[in-house]
């Protein structure tokens, strides 16, 4: 009974992850620092997306989102 209560556990926990990274690309999409923000917090990856971000690279600034968000 416990093992079957600990499986469960770990099904919600990993569709909970899931639903946050897809959360957190969607953010990504319209708003790339924010993405990264809610991945990293206040790190360089956040400041180097910022940075594209505000000047013009918007795409790219995207593409670094996702690129941060996928390979934690």
């Amino acid at each position: 009974m416990l093992s079957l209560r600990r499986r469960e556990n770990d099904i919600f926990v990993d569709i909970s992850k899931k639903a946050m990274d897809l959360v957190r690309i969607i953010c990504a999409i319209f708003l790339p620092p924010l993405g990264v923000f809610l991945q990293v917090g206040l790190g360089a990856d956040f400041w180097i997306n910022l940075l594209l971000t505000i000047f013009g690279f918007y795409i790219l600034g995207i593409v670094h989102a996702v690129w941060v968000i996928a390979k934690k």
